[in-house]
């Protein structure tokens, strides 16, 4: 009986599976984060571009 209580605390007391809980539970957010705001992702990454393209242009000539 002694035996199955330290067994129990034992796995009780374990947090080796919270790390990969928290990090699937990361993603999730991350990923819906990107779905929610895709559209306002796509301007702001095609605009960058746009003007790291411009600035080269007047670097080159």
């Amino acid at each position: 009986m002694k035996n199955r209580l330290k067994n129990f605390k034992e796995f009780i007391l374990e947090e080796d599976g919270m790390g990969t809980v928290e990090i699937i539970l990361i993603i999730v957010v991350l990923i819906g984060l990107v779905i929610i705001f895709k559209n306002q992702l796509r301007t702001l990454v095609t605009n960058v571009f746009k003007k790291i393209t411009q600035d080269s242009n007047t670097v080159m000539s």
